[in-house]
Parts: structure tokens; sequence; C-alpha cells
């Protein structure tokens, strides 16, 4: 039930602008809410007060619900700011955990802290800690690492924690759909919040000069048995093949797969999905996203492979970054 919602509200916000349209007035209200709510925090008024950390803080997240890759593009900052020298520290709710405050660990269980969570935590070997607020993750990161920059995992909207830089990232294809703020639309903020970001990065080609390309990237598969590594071409002799992808936007994993010639079956689950081992046991050769791999680790047979992606992103959006980096230290 929860995975046909899912892909019918997708549907009407990015497809059918009729439907949106009927929603629209509820969309407005919506909109206006959340301008409210950002204009309190700005004000510190009342309980909205917004809460500085000692080190530098960036945000990396969307104004759309949905997956626009942001985790690949978080992975890939961190890799780069480590080279550059940084203590990197990580933050993020935990989405898809049981929400308690927690300092993370590669072995952590994502059911405890949330598949993207643990799975940046692979990716960079940085210190990370979850919460369902971002200050109290930033307060319990720093009490038991030394960090002299944090990376937050989404939270444009969560404006109790004090930002230092702010970085959108686009989903290139679909954009903001209907341009409607929810639940006419995606939008979790009107398009114009995008105006007092830092960077807007997208994910696949820029229509806006003011916008950074960043390219995701994958052509092998890695068995989440044996370890082995797998070039995707290769996949193309299996008479049957399947895909699994449980992400914000699951065609985006298809077309990779695609685009490196193979033919196969595709299964498109609801973002943060919970797999048992019946929704990935097809006695035949099985692709997925490393995203959901950190969640089918222990009933996964030799019939599973994942393929890990990379974020190609700009020089000159790394040079940038850096050097607004330095002026907020």
């Amino acid at each position: 039930m929860k995975k046909t919602l899912t892909r019918k509200l997708t549907d009407f916000w990015y497809k059918d602008m009729f439907i949106g349209a009927w929603l629209m007035p509820f969309g407005f209200i919506f909109s206006d809410i959340m301008r409210f709510r950002k204009f309190l925090y700005q004000h510190n008024i009342g309980r909205f007060k917004t809460e500085r950390l000692p080190v530098p803080v960036i945000v990396v997240g969307n104004i759309t619900v949905g997956g626009t890759g942001k985790t690949p593009l978080i992975i890939a900052l961190a890799k780069v700011l480590k080279a550059q020298g940084f203590n990197v520290g990580l933050i993020s709710r935990g989405y898809g955990g049981d929400e308690i405050p927690r300092v993370m660990t590669i072995n952590s269980d994502p059911k405890q802290v949330g598949d993207e969570a643990l799975l940046i935590t692979k990716q960079t070997g940085c210190p990370m800690a979850v919460a369902p607020l971002r200050v109290e993750a930033g307060k319990l990161l720093l009490e038991h690492a030394d960090c002299n920059v944090i990376l937050s995992d989404d939270g444009l909207q969560h404006y109790a924690l004090h930002r230092d830089i702010e970085i959108a990232v686009i989903d290139g294809e679909r954009r903001f759909g209907n341009s409607y703020c929810l639940p006419a639309g995606p939008l979790r903020e009107p398009i114009n919040r995008l105006q007092s970001v830092d960077f807007i990065v997208v994910n696949g080609e820029k229509t806006e000069a003011n916008e950074v390309e960043m390219h995701i990237t994958g052509d092998t598969a890695v068995n989440l048995v044996t370890g082995e590594h797998k070039p995707l071409p290769a996949f193309a002799a299996e008479n049957t093949l399947h895909a699994v992808a449980g992400i914000g936007n699951p065609d985006r994993f298809f077309t990779l797969l695609t685009a490196a010639g193979l033919t196969f079956t595709a299964h498109s689950f609801p973002d943060h999905y919970v797999f048992l081992p019946r929704d990935i046991d097809f006695k035949a050769t099985v692709l997925m996203t490393e995203k959901d791999a950190v969640k089918c680790t222990d009933f996964a047979t030799a019939h599973h492979w994942f393929v890990p992606v990379n974020a190609k992103l700009d020089s000159q959006f790394i040079e940038q970054l850096l050097t607004l980096l330095e002026k907020k230290l």
C-alpha cells in the first residue's frame, strides 16, 4: 500500500499537473507557513531559536521531497575536505532508524541509525552522530570526536542549527516537478529559497548560470557475500537479471544499468524501505543500490550485487567552497 501511494504521489507531483493544480491552495498555505517559520528562526522569536556550534557547519540538503543525489555529494565533499587536511565530522537525523541519539560506527545497525547514515559512515570513514535534532547530533559528535568542520546530511529546513554554508541539491531531470509546495507538489519550501543558499548543485545538466553540475557514475558491481568486483557490462550475458532500488528516484538507478547495456526486470520500492528476504529472493542475479545493500547484508546470497556510485564535482566549485570555508574558520 505504501509503495503504491508513494508512486502515485510522485507521478502527480512530477507528471500530472492537473491534480497538483487542484491542491494548489493547500500548497500556498504550506508555503506561507514555511516562510513564517523561517522568519521566526531568523529573529529568534519564542522557542524558534538558532544555535551555533563551535565549528563551521556545512548543510547539504534539498527543497524537494525525494532523492536528488544528496548522499553521493556528501560522501564526495567529505573525502575532498579530508584530503585538504580537515577533521571532518558528519551529522544526520538518521532517517529510518530508531531516533535515539548515538555516535555511529561502520558496524552500526541500519535499523538503529538509518540506511543513508550508515552508507555515509562506511564510505567516508568520518565520525558521525545521528539524532532527531541536528543540534543535538552536532553536540554529541563534538563530545566524542575532534572535528573542525561538520557536514550535515540534509537539514536545509532545520533552522534550529546555525549553518555557515548551505548547499542545495537539485535533480537535473525532475527539477521541481509542478513547482508547487506540499501537498500540491514536491517542494518543501518555495523555489525562491534557493536565492539564499551559497551553492546550487544539479545532479545532471544545469539549466541556470548559477548552478553547478554534478554527475553520478558507477560502472562496477560488488558481490554482497564474496566481495567480488565485476564490470556492469559483464551482466549483459545473464539470462535473467533483476534490479532493485529503494531510493528517492529509483529510475536513476535503472537508467544507469540500462546505459551499461543491461536488460532487467525493475523493482522499485519507497525510499528507506526496510527489505525482507522475500523482497530480493528472485533465484537469479540481483543488482541493487549500495544504500539498499547495507540493509540486506544479513540475508544476501551470492546472487546479490550492489553498484557503488561516485559523484564527479566541478573543480571550480571545490575551490570556491574551500575559499568560503576558510573565511568561516
